[in-house]
């Protein structure tokens, strides 16, 4: 049990003191360790129907030898259970290694989630410049609310509303940084004393970097100040003579290649130098060249996950910095984050406070007296040969190949938002990703692995878990909506509805209490490796391999403010869906790769759009009957008035 300070009289019920409390590791639980036996059936019953008959049994013999008496299973989850006493998350590494560090695909597209702001509309350079500025004195402001522990702390909306969550996440978002390895990535946190906190940004412009010391004469800069060295940047970046060739493209090719090419370059002071001040900077802020495309949702999506290839912004980017706020001469501006350190929901808090700040308060303009003489911001030099030159090509065309596969539809449903569904008594999460199997089954004529995102930030330093959403009751539904021989009535589809519903509202409830079986699953995993066992048959069965191949990758990201957030497809022949559930409409981003011929984003988009439809003309004719037979039945029951 946690050990609850006395509250003193002044701070009772006050902001800081929930703070306070709220905040310490010890109030919030350690995630649990589910049931060995309880992961195993629900494991089983996940898969069932999503493989085929023979290799269900074979499976099905495989998990009851496991987790049988005197199994192997017996003696991991022992271990896990040591490991959870000794750590306060006993998966969170194992997560973070398998989810992120391993990975060796690249970061763009692949990995980092993007936040799209609304289009801006500057009139010219200067107006681009103007709101750099504001949003860099609102990244400051925001840092500085972290650093002194003060930001309000969350509390869990939708299923199981109210509790607090764990509030770690918030402390990497600036202070982190992705280093390439050759096998694996390492996440390093600096942890430091505000004193020792960085003190500058780097500024990317025309794939030149700038380093802009945010901190004069231990004073932060002004808005008019920040405004005044962006336009020194500007103009060093202008200088034709001056310009070097575009590293930043090296970080976004695979993993082991950039490490690979960031030994290559350390061999050089110079260069090790400009490293460190990137690997040390607060945020990254691109200040990016007109896209020449049309400023729609589509295409501002594109400009944010890949930059547009080394032809327009690809090469203008770092991303293995947490935080690159992009700022596009053009009016396209977002956010791109490296996903390692946070999730999408510290994303969105993050992103709404610095358009609140830019959009709310009047420009704090200093007078131009009282601005202080700074020293000019500095360019990062580099050193290169022709073996390095090789590498920028080589990065290049291969950052290329991503952008022409990458096929994305942001598509805005207009017909009705989270309103009508609340209206119908059922959860507007659950119902979304019913909607998506249902679309996926029209496009394909059957149900895959799915993955959505829960959070686990109920306990200490929680992450996410997985909700499997492709659930038997889903399968059930969709396949009573695709009936073309009218087998089941409206009332048996309803049914069929509100059970996938149920479904899916259970899984959730399961995965964001610290009882859903990937993470799991993936515990017992590495125990076994770091036992130095043989690999148990459950993790070699093709049953559990397939399953871990999520085709439909999906996760809700919901905002207050007009912005929205996407990424790409997390397998070959997958889809990333991301949706933002409003009042009376859902933005939903599809991605996919066009090289698969078996997905198309625009087919999925129309599935999605009739199937949303349908489920809505399914929910009002209902209704109405259930009306209709209300109001016969209030008509049968009332007594028969005379004719006097």
């Amino acid at each position: 049990m946690p050990i609850l300070e006395k509250k003193p009289a002044r701070e009772r019920d006050s902001q800081t003191y929930i703070n306070r409390l709220v905040s310490r590791k010890q109030v919030l639980p350690k995630v649990p360790v589910p049931p060995m036996n309880q992961t195993l059936d629900t494991y089983l019953k996940s898969v069932q129907h999503l493989v085929k008959e023979e290799q269900f049994k074979k499976t099905k013999a495989i998990v009851e030898k496991f987790g049988g008496p005197g199994g192997v299973g017996e003696v991991l989850q022992r271990k896990l259970l040591q490991r959870r006493d000794k750590t306060s998350n006993w998966v969170y590494d194992y997560w973070l290694e398998d989810m992120y560090l391993n990975n060796r695909l690249a970061l763009p597209v692949n990995s980092s989630p993007v936040m799209v702001f609304p289009k801006q509309t500057f009139r010219d350079h200067k107006d681009a410049l103007r709101f750099a500025a504001r949003l860099i004195r609102g990244v400051l402001d925001y840092k500085t609310l972290i650093d002194a522990r003060a930001l309000p702390v969350d509390f869990a909306r939708g299923q199981l509303a109210g509790t607090p969550l764990c509030m770690e996440q918030y402390y990497r978002l600036f202070n982190s940084y992705r280093y390439p390895g050759i096998k694996t990535d390492t996440l390093k946190v600096q942890m430091n004393t505000a004193s020792l906190a960085p003190e500058h940004i780097i500024v990317a412009c025309k794939n030149q970097f700038f380093v802009l010391d945010v901190v004069a004469n231990s004073k932060q800069l002004n808005e008019t100040e920040i405004f005044s060295q962006l336009e020194k940047i500007v103009k060093m970046a202008d200088n034709t003579e001056e310009r070097l060739p575009p590293f930043g493209i090296l970080t976004s090719d695979g993993r082991t290649e950039w490490a690979q090419a960031r030994d290559d370059l350390t061999k050089d002071q110079t260069n090790k130098d400009s490293l460190a001040l990137i690997e040390s900077c607060l945020c990254v802020v691109c200040l990016d060249e007109p896209s020449s495309l049309e400023p729609n949702d589509t295409n501002r999506a594109l400009m944010m996950l890949h930059g547009g290839g080394r032809e327009k912004n690809g090469a203008n980017r770092w991303y293995d910095k947490s935080m690159q706020f992009v700022v596009g001469m053009d009016g396209i501006c977002g956010v791109v984050c490296e996903h390692s350190p946070f999730e999408g929901i510290v994303l969105v808090q993050c992103s709404e406070y610095l358009m609140k700040h830019i959009t709310g308060s009047p420009s704090k303009v200093t007078k131009a007296s009282t601005i202080r003489e700074l020293p000019p911001p500095r360019r990062l030099l580099w050193k290169y040969n022709p073996h390095i030159q090789g590498l920028l090509t080589a990065s290049g065309d291969r950052l290329q190949r991503l952008v022409n596969n990458l096929d994305m539809d942001v598509f805005k449903f207009k017909a009705y938002g989270k309103e009508f569904i609340k209206k119908q008594k059922m959860s507007p999460d659950a119902f979304i990703q019913v909607a998506l199997q249902l679309a996926f089954y029209k496009c394909n004529g059957r149900l895959v692995f799915t993955y959505e995102s829960a959070s686990t930030r109920r306990f200490q330093e929680g992450r996410v878990d997985n909700i499997r959403s492709a659930t038997p009751e889903a399968l059930a539904f969709v396949t009573s909506m695709a009936d073309e021989r009218a087998t089941f009535t409206d009332l048996e589809k309803m049914k069929c509805l509100r059970e996938a519903i149920n479904a899916q509202t259970n899984y959730t409830v399961a995965a964001i209490t610290g009882m859903a079986i990937d993470n799991h699953l993936l515990g017992l995993l590495r125990i076994a490796k770091e036992l130095n066992m043989e690999k148990p048959e459950i993790f070699c069965d093709e049953t559990y391999l397939t399953s871990n191949h999520f085709i439909l990758s999906t996760s809700q990201v919901p905002t207050t403010v007009e912005m929205f957030c996407c990424y790409g497809p997390v397998v070959p022949n997958g889809y990333g869906a991301c949706y933002n559930p409003q009042s009376d409409h859902i933005i939903f981003c599809v991605s996919s790769f066009w090289e698969n011929t078996h997905t198309s984003s625009v087919v999925f988009v129309k599935a999605l759009n009739e199937g949303l439809l349908e489920i809505r003309d399914l929910c009002n004719r209902c209704s109405a009957a259930a009306t209709k037979l209300a109001d016969s039945s209030q008509e049968a029951g009332q007594p028969h008035k005379s004719g006097k």
